[in-house]
């Protein structure tokens, strides 16, 4: 099966939110956002944990050990940050990755453990039916992501539906990218 690694995406300016700061540094039940999901990363045990980073800075947030890489060009999409943390995986010779994202908080580390153990290219977890972070991509398939834009794994959900196998999963795969969804999860 070969090594994973866990790869947090938390480069994004956060668009949609109107509240003071960053929404990755927002208040959520005494810790910033973006710690719920980089603690269940990390607690997943997966070979290594990067970490995306880009329009703010997260650095008392990262669990210790992860591997940081910065995008510098984050305002660009979502692809970028991807590719940038699939380059490191290559290079460090990972055999696939598990991709979740940094708001969203309500998804545990059984859910990363289940798709990163998943003995698929391409897996993805399910939570009540519904498709949702996080995703296993596998290193045959990291040619096929997007070069450029705001789409992460989702198009190649799509395009290769033929090897996707869906993950049941535990948890709440919301993401919270308003001052409102916060709310629902204070």
């Amino acid at each position: 099966m070969g090594s994973r690694a866990a790869v947090v995406l938390a480069a994004g300016g956060g668009e949609r939110w109107k509240g003071d700061g960053h929404k990755l540094l927002a208040d959520l039940a005494g810790r910033p956002l973006a710690a719920h999901a980089l603690a269940a990363a990390s607690d997943a045990g997966l070979d290594e944990l990067i970490v995306v980073t880009g329009a703010v800075d997260l650095a008392a947030v990262i669990p210790g050990g992860a591997t940081v890489l910065h995008n510098d060009r984050w305002a660009e999409g979502q692809a970028g940050s991807l590719r940038l943390a699939v380059a490191h995986a290559e290079a460090v010779g990972h055999g696939a990755v598990v991709v979740g994202l940094a708001d969203s908080p309500g998804v545990p580390a059984e859910a990363w453990r289940a798709v990163a153990a998943a003995d698929a290219e391409l897996a993805v977890a399910t939570f009540d039916g519904r498709r949702r972070p996080p995703v296993r991509i596998g290193r045959t398939l990291w040619g096929d992501l997007p070069e450029v834009g705001d789409e992460g794994a989702r198009g190649l959900l799509i395009q290769r539906s033929d090897l996707v196998l869906e993950v049941s999963c535990p948890g709440e795969p919301a993401d919270v990218d308003t001052v409102e969804d916060l709310r629902r999860w204070n």
